[in-house]
C-alpha cells in the first residue's frame, strides 16, 4: 500500500503522521509512505526582480526538507519504509496530482477542522484534496 502523507508542520499534520503510525501496524503488508510538502509559490517575477531563480529554488527547497525529513524520520523510526517530496503549487491541486503520480491508494493529511463559512470564504486545501483525488482521503483533526 502506498500512502501519501501531506504535511505542513502544523499541530493537525503531525496528528495526520501518528494516525499513520498507528493504523499501519494493522494493515497486512506494510505501507509505504510518501511524505509530502507542498510550498504555496510566492510571485516569480517579483522575486526574480531581487534573487537569482537558483536562490528561490532553494529557499522552497530548504523550507519543504526542514518540514518533511523529520516526518520521514518518524516514520523510519516507527519501522514504515518514507520517502520525502517536496513540490510547489496550489496544495490542494497538488497533493491530488502526486498522489496519481506516485500510484497512492491513499491520502492521508491533518484538517484544521475550520467552520463552514470560514471554509466557504477562504476554501480548503482538504475540500479540494477530496473533490480532485481519485484515491480515498483520510483527514485527521
Amino acid at each position: 500500500m502506498n500512502i501519501l502523507l501531506a504535511s505542513d508542520g502544523s499541530d493537525p499534520a503531525n496528528r495526520a503522521v501518528d494516525a499513520v503510525i498507528a493504523f499501519a501496524p494493522h494493515l497486512r503488508v506494510a505501507p509505504s509512505v510518501h511524505v509530502l510538502y507542498v510550498h504555496i509559490p510566492i510571485p516569480i517575477g517579483f522575486a526574480l526582480k531581487h534573487v537569482s531563480r537558483e536562490i528561490v529554488d532553494n529557499y522552497y527547497h530548504e523550507e519543504g526538507q526542514a518540514i518533511v525529513k523529520p516526518v520521514a524520520a518518524r516514520l523510519v523510526a516507527s519501522g514504515i519504509e518514507a520517502t520525502a517530496h517536496v513540490r510547489v503549487g496550489s496544495p490542494g491541486e497538488t497533493i491530488a496530482h502526486v498522489a496519481r503520480e506516485l500510484g497512492c491508494n491513499t491520502v492521508w493529511m491533518g484538517t484544521h477542522g475550520r467552520g463552514t463559512v470560514t471554509q466557504a470564504l477562504l476554501g480548503s486545501v482538504a475540500s479540494r484534496v477530496i473533490a480532485l483525488a481519485q484515491v480515498p482521503v483520510t483527514l485527521i483533526k
